[in-house]
């Protein structure tokens, strides 16, 4: 990571990873991700050649599954309030998305609807639409530009480069720096930087490092040689004649602040404008404190599960406090909390229903009964989620995610060829070249530089 800071190359880094991500299929924000996006966010915010941090990539990639939104808006609200929080500089959180025809509009407006607090500060668009000796009306970038031309934040490219006719010539390049692109877009991001069987690649280079370190000059590796690509020729080619025009960010004025209206739920759009509750574990533990009844601890997910399914259909309202539905916007104050905080809340629901009963609390001998605790601290929290948990907890997180398990972990790293803040590309950024458009899109995390 200090390499790229040292030569100048400007980045982009994901927050989530293989083993920690929103699930298109499931999806649900919650306290551990919180912890493991925080982490990430920790890792990487000292470093000033960090543009921004991405909450999601390609999420919500069909009508089908675009209630996961709302899950990954949530991650972006949360997170900007954490950077806000801790003090660090500022540095934006956005999302970067397929285009699919049927849900790019919609996922464009959601995620920039609202209260500014809890939209992107950035788009980036993943396009491959530019094939082979196409142009600016028949690829579809006319069409894209004029559906952004009053977007309210800074959109870009965080993925192009169509392989479908090779060698790849980039004559896009000239579009997207060109007078007809850059008033509405800041820049892009090729993909990919290595050669994989995808056959994206610039290089068959195996090792960023390397190649950082044999192209920029930082030191001598012997035995170490980078085989480029035909693609990464007409690249670099092709970024030496693109001549953008530029703006100081001390020039810039702002003219566009209106951002666009949420999309109406129904066949074409299943997210409400409703978000999931703020992600806080000091809300989960105050809920726990307060229970009469609770899981034992060491449960496994699948004795979890099915004790869920067992008190829910005991009596459904029980549940009401820990479920959560993207569609409606409802959403219980406790659906953030880990599943079995969320199996003691129902079991505590059901516990008291009953009188509580001593038979109430035993589940088969997965539940106890313990003394209640509220501490001064807790009661607003509680008094806000409401006695059967379907209140709003306004509460923002105090911890940090430096604690977390993942706080080493990294995912695919893009970088930027615009400036987040002023949504032109800069003249500077593009001298980066290759750098920072190939090398951006690598596939490793740079925190293991």
């Amino acid at each position: 990571m200090s390499m790229l800071q040292d030569a100048g190359i400007y980045l982009l880094q994901d927050l989530s990873n293989p083993s920690s991500s929103i699930n298109r299929n499931d999806p649900t924000w919650t306290t551990e991700l919180y912890a493991d996006y925080a982490a990430v966010v920790d890792a990487m915010a000292n470093y000033t050649n960090v543009l921004g941090f991405f909450a999601g990539n390609e999420v919500s990639n069909e009508v089908n599954n675009t209630d996961a939104s709302a899950y990954v808006k949530a991650a972006v609200r949360d997170m900007k309030a954490y950077i806000k929080s801790k003090n660090y500089r500022s540095i934006g959180v956005g999302y970067a998305t397929n285009d699919d025809a049927t849900i790019r509009t919609n996922l464009a407006d959601y995620f920039n609807c609202g209260n500014t607090d809890d939209a992107i500060d950035f788009w980036g668009y993943n396009i491959y639409s530019w094939c082979g000796d196409s142009n600016y009306v028949e690829s579809g970038y006319e069409a894209r530009t004029a559906e952004f031309a009053n977007y309210s934040v800074p959109a870009f490219f965080a993925e192009y480069g169509c392989n479908t006719v090779q060698p790849r010539q980039f004559t896009e390049v000239q579009a997207i720096y060109g007078d007809n692109m850059t008033g509405v877009w800041s820049g892009g991001i090729v993909y990919m930087y290595f050669q994989e069987t995808n056959n994206y690649g610039m290089s068959s280079q195996s090792s960023l490092k390397s190649y950082l370190l044999t192209n920029i000059g930082l030191v001598s590796v012997d035995g170490t040689s980078v085989s480029k690509l035909p693609d990464f020729t007409s690249l670099s080619s092709q970024l030496a004649k693109a001549t953008p025009a530029s703006t100081s960010s001390a020039d810039y004025t702002v003219t566009n602040t209106v951002a666009q209206a949420c999309p109406a739920t129904g066949t074409a759009w299943s997210a409400a404008e409703a978000l999931p509750p703020i992600a806080n574990s000091e809300t989960c533990s105050c809920m726990i404190d307060s229970l009469s009844c609770k899981a034992n601890s060491g449960l496994s997910g699948e004795v979890i599960a099915s004790l869920f399914s067992t008190v829910c259909g005991l009596d459904s309202s029980a549940c009401d406090g820990v479920t959560g539905n993207a569609t409606t916007g409802i959403y219980g104050a406790y659906s953030m909390c880990s599943p079995a905080q969320q199996l003691s809340f129902a079991m505590n629901q059901y516990y008291v229903a009953q009188g509580k009963l001593a038979t109430a609390c035993d589940f088969a001998g997965n539940a106890t009964t313990q003394t209640s605790s509220t501490s001064s601290s807790c009661k607003g929290v509680l008094s806000e989620a409401g006695t059967a948990g379907t209140g709003t907890v306004t509460t923002v997180p105090t911890g940090t995610g430096s604690t977390s398990s993942s706080s080493s972990s990294s995912t695919t790293t893009k970088s930027a060829a615009g400036n987040v803040v002023v949504p032109r590309l800069d003249v500077g950024l593009l001298q980066l070249g290759a750098y920072i458009l190939v090398a951006g899109m690598a596939g490793m995390g740079v925190v293991l530089l």
